[in-house]
């Protein structure tokens, strides 16, 4: 075959793949239309909502707002005042603008999702089944529609990924900074970032060389540290600007916050997840012992103890796999979420968008080790479910139970995690610079 005849089946076969994402894409959307569309029949005319009771709270704050009122006069508003700002429109234009805004960001990150995997040449049919597991799964297109907000803080991370990957240091230290004002929670994600800010993998201003898909690094690389040679690399000229432009909006958000809201903000958007404890049963196992000693203050010593587990697997994560950062991020997710005091169902979404970001990468099959995490995992959950229900809707007093099936959750989160790292093939995100790079590196426009 000529080289000309080669292009054009080269370029006939991109434009298919693209409308194969772009079907994929409208689908989507169109799905997610659908659901806002019956969501607002269901909350008419059916007894149970399909409306999340955080929508409401949600854009209670926000008409608050609209009327030059502070959002946190409504019970149980402890989010940044951003986001009733970004649903004033729930009481001018709609009140199902904000479940619109939710669904385009959880088709945002569909799109990043892609983005990234592209940048490190992943194969378009490997993309699309990782997009797949994002777009089409039951549980997070209907997160959005339901009226959740995660879907934004999740394409905010997934922005900051990408401009580390294309060597925008300044964009994804802005992002950075306003995502953990927006949601406290990212704030774990801060150690592997400086890290991977190695004068010998980034150099701000110059796209970074990034290992690809098809890079032959089955074994995850042993770094020797030397306190001195740590010491000389940890201010740098990259870690510092990060430090300081991602502090700087960060510190900003707050202080506009605290002008205009006070302590109010203070305590509701910030220091009260740092102190939560709820009595209500959820999927934490430290729901039991919060439950049976709500009444009394806990001591500092008990709230340490609380934190150990959860700092200490961060730490242990952190410094084995923050060269991968794809793949430390999702195991800190997981991890985070698993041994945190306080579990919900909307939490599992955190990491649900960093699965498709690690998947081409895992050795996993889904016959039958894959089948077998997942049917653990959900069955897992479907146990607490079945207590949680005898519990909540028949009134049966099953807390040891429900605490036990905390338990159970716990020890198959651990086991799904552990499953899941021992299948990974280690690829780091970035490579060194090696002379060669050093000569011909591409700087940015």
């Amino acid at each position: 075959m000529s080289r000309g005849g080669s292009d054009k089946t080269d370029e006939s076969l991109k434009r298919t793949n693209l409308m194969n994402f772009r079907s994929l894409l409208v689908s989507s959307m169109l799905l997610r239309v659908f659901l806002i569309i019956y969501g607002e029949w269901q909350d008419t005319h059916m007894e149970v909502r399909y409306t999340d009771i955080d929508y409401f709270v949600f854009s209670d704050a926000a008409s608050l707002m609209a009327s030059g009122e502070s959002p946190y006069k409504r019970t149980t508003y402890r989010y940044s005042p951003l986001l009733a700002l970004l649903l004033v429109p729930n009481t001018i234009i709609h009140r199902s603008w904000g479940k619109f805004i939710f669904s385009a960001s959880d088709l945002l990150v569909g799109l990043f999702i892609r983005e990234i995997l592209k940048l490190r040449k992943v194969p378009e049919k490997v993309c699309t089944v990782s997009v797949m597991v994002w777009l089409l799964n039951p549980f997070t297109f209907t997160i959005g529609t339901r009226g959740n907000c995660e879907p934004i803080v999740c394409a905010m991370i997934l922005w900051i990924i990408i401009s580390l990957m294309k060597g925008n240091l300044s964009q994804a230290a802005f992002w950075y900074g306003l995502v953990v004002h927006f949601r406290v929670y990212p704030i774990i994600y801060a150690l592997p970032i400086i890290l991977v800010l190695d004068s010998k993998l980034f150099r701000s201003g110059h796209k970074p060389p990034l290992e690809d898909w098809n890079t032959s690094n089955t074994e995850k690389k042993t770094v020797h540290f030397s306190i001195l040679a740590v010491f000389k690399s940890l201010f740098s000229r990259e870690r510092i600007m990060f430090g300081l432009i991602s502090g700087g909006v960060f510190l900003a958000c707050n202080a506009v916050s605290f002008y205009f809201y006070g302590h109010e903000f203070l305590h509701e958007a910030l220091l009260y997840h740092l102190t939560r404890t709820d009595p209500r049963h959820n999927f934490s196992i430290y729901f039991y012992h919060i439950y049976l000693h709500y009444e009394r203050p806990f001591s500092a010593v008990e709230k340490l103890i609380s934190f150990l587990p959860q700092f200490t697997v961060q730490l242990a994560l952190v410094f084995c796999f923050s060269q991968d950062l794809l793949f430390c991020m999702f195991l800190q997710t997981v991890a985070f979420v698993a041994f945190n005091k306080v579990i919900t169902a909307q939490y599992f979404v955190w990491f649900y968008c960093r699965l498709p970001l690690i998947l081409p990468w895992s050795r996993m099959k889904l016959k039958w080790e894959g089948l077998l995490c997942i049917i653990l995992w959900i069955g897992a959950q479907t146990h607490w479910l079945l207590w949680g229900y005898m519990l909540e809707f028949k009134g049966v007093n099953v807390f040891l139970q429900l605490w036990m099936a905390s338990l159970v959750f716990l020890a198959a989160n651990t086991f799904v995690l552990v499953k899941i790292t021992q299948r990974h093939r280690f690829s780091p995100l970035f490579r060194q610079y090696v002379s060669s790079d050093r000569k011909n590196v591409k700087k940015l426009d």
